[in-house]
């Protein structure tokens, strides 16, 4: 993952098969599956990998509990597959985690069973193992933290739980394992036609200020909430195709609920489902269902969204969790497709994507989750070549190892999410003398030259945020080891004291917003 051999083959390269805008899961998974048939693939992405939604999601690979109460069988149905895959193409990311449901009536009791044994039915031979009720006292083992007042007992169930900024990286890398390219950085800026039709783009190289044109056989919108800003740019005053929802998490030390199963509460005062999940040994609390008209790469998480959080939590946790234990607050937005009559409710809206080609020729995927982006991939290149009438090559994802794939990994182990990359890693930290980035949060001078090197980390945030998991797991902490960060990468990269200074002060502004002042 060279940027500068990327941009030299964007120069060089008469025509592509296929283009794709947007490094989200939608995007990665599409060129992912097109660079694995065999077509010449090239993805661009405006910002970072996985800048926007993609790195700010609740860390499930699930079918998705509460799209049964909704009725929308098939949706479970393709996530609990897709589920199954990811688990075992990325199993250095994907763990089985435990979930349990507090239920505190006989009535609650019969309907969370009924329901999650439809949910292991339907995730047939890949459920990743059966649901049973167990006891009050089994709960409260389980569930070390958890008020026990008026508590029946508990429903056990098992989903996925993943590490979403490093399965996008990773899917990164297995573009270019499969004869691909992606780069970051690149802003599309208009689309080329000819005869009315797309054949590619005009971006810009943000970080040289260059403009490059692009042809392509067939060009793809895959960039999220940003879709309809592809789309205006293909067809002024076309409709709006995106509901925009925002989510937002809270991340916590594990003394507030110390074991290793999860916490699923069923019924929140807003109508969603909310989780209290172990993750990099500390806390995630999330999310909620905000419907939002602003979309941008950092959006920033609504005071209501956070106090209901926490007093959503403080209902089941015996230690109420208050805004200074807060160590990073993030908000993400989700690109819904929106119904055609309009008007529903954000979390009411299916998650299922959809494919829109448009007149011009240009292919978007609309909505969708990162649970299914495999399927998303697979379904985009599908429709291409029908419609294209190019000869169809079979997918070959659903058994694809995703770059780093290693299997039962050691997830004590602070360098577990590398996988097969680890003994480099390891190699590097002990060349580097196993100099410390930030003790507290186990990431060594040794990760940030890796992901410089090997993972096109290009900023301080980029390595804060995506690379290791800083900025989410403790905003304060990150904030103190922005300027050693930038300080390492600029040696790294040949550059001054002034972009040192100028990292520092761009990783602070976005910081600030992770930061949950008292």
């Amino acid at each position: 993952m060279n940027r500068e051999a990327v941009v030299e083959k964007i120069k060089t390269t008469a025509i592509w098969d296929v283009v794709v805008i947007g490094g989200g899961a939608s995007g990665l998974g599409i060129a992912a599956e097109a660079a694995s048939r065999g077509y010449a693939t090239l993805l661009v992405e405006q910002s970072d990998f996985a800048k926007s939604t993609s790195s700010k999601s609740t860390k499930l690979v699930h079918g998705g509990v509460r799209y049964l109460a909704q009725g929308n069988i098939s949706l479970v149905r393709e996530a609990s597959v897709e589920r199954g895959l990811l688990g075992k193409n990325a199993p250095h990311l994907v763990k089985n985690q435990i979930f349990i449901i507090p239920v505190y009536t006989w009535w609650s009791r019969l309907k969370y069973t009924v329901g999650l044994k439809l949910y292991d039915w339907i995730s047939g031979r890949l459920s990743l193992g059966s649901s049973l009720f167990i006891s009050r006292n089994e709960v409260l083992q389980k569930l070390p933290g958890i008020i026990s007042e008026n508590l029946f007992g508990g429903i056990l169930y098992h989903d996925g739980q993943f590490d979403d900024a490093r399965l996008a990286i990773n899917l990164a890398q297995t573009i270019f394992d499969n004869g691909g390219y992606a780069t970051n950085y690149m802003k599309v800026v208009d689309l080329i036609k000819e005869e009315g039709k797309a054949c590619g783009i005009k971006v810009l190289n943000t970080e040289s200020n260059e403009q490059y044109s692009i042809i392509s056989k067939v060009v793809i919108n895959a960039t999220g909430v940003f879709v309809d800003y592809i789309l205006q740019m293909d067809k002024p005053g076309t409709k709006k195709n995106i509901a925009v929802s925002q989510g937002i998490h809270l991340v916590l030390d594990k003394k507030f609920f110390p074991g290793e199963d999860a916490l699923m509460i069923p019924e929140t005062s807003d109508g969603r489902v909310l989780f209290i999940v172990p993750w990099h040994n500390k806390l995630l609390m999330g999310t909620t269902d905000t419907p939002v008209n602003n979309i941008s790469l950092e959006p920033i998480a609504l005071e209501t969204e956070i106090q209901f959080i926490l007093e959503t939590a403080s209902v089941y946790l015996t230690e109420r969790p208050k805004r200074k234990d807060v160590l990073s607050v993030f908000a993400g937005l989700r690109p819904l497709a929106a119904p055609d009559e309009g008007g529903s409710d954000t979390k009411e809206i299916s998650r299922s994507h959809k494919i829109l080609v448009s007149a011009s020729g240009l292919f978007s995927i609309l909505g969708g989750k990162w649970t299914t982006y495999r399927k998303m991939g697979e379904d985009m290149i599908d429709r291409v070549e029908k419609e294209l009438r190019w000869n169809h090559i079979p997918s070959v994802t659903a058994s694809l190892h995703i770059h780093g794939y290693a299997t039962e990994p050691n997830q004590m182990n602070p360098l577990y999410y590398y996988g097969s990359d680890e003994a480099f890693i390891k190699k590097l930290i002990e060349e580097k003398g196993n100099r410390w980035i930030s003790e507290k949060l186990q990431i060594y001078e040794a990760q940030v030259i890796w992901a410089i090197r090997e993972e096109m980390a290009r900023t301080a945030e980029d390595i804060l945020s995506r690379r290791t998991r800083a900025l989410f797991l403790d905003a304060k902490e990150s904030i103190t080891v922005a300027p050693l960060v930038a300080t390492v990468m600029a040696q790294e990269m040949n550059k001054d004291e002034d972009w040192i200074n100028e990292q520092i002060e761009i990783f602070n502004s976005v910081a600030s917003n992770y930061v949950l002042e008292n």
